[in-house]
């Protein structure tokens, strides 16, 4: 079973957010991307996830990471 990792307050969904818009990438096409890195998400996931309504997985922060071409400080970060 994957691991899930735990949101406190949201951040990680409210980061993968700030960090898809600034790059002007679109919910449907991070989920494009993320398949092709063989991530299995769906828009409605990446929605949930951006809500903090659900975890996020260890693959899928790895495809986040990698499709956002960003650091897991930067995902995991909070800000206050």
């Amino acid at each position: 079973m994957e691991q899930k990792i735990k949101q406190p307050e949201n951040c990680i969904g409210w980061n993968i957010r700030r960090i898809r818009m600034e790059k002007g990438i679109g919910q449907t096409e991070l989920v494009r991307m993320l398949q092709l890195h063989g991530v299995n998400m769906t828009r409605e996931a990446l929605v949930k996830i951006e809500r903090g309504i659900q975890h996020v997985t260890r693959a899928q922060l790895c495809g986040l990471k990698r499709c956002l071409e960003t650091t897991y400080e930067e995902l995991l970060e909070r800000k206050p």
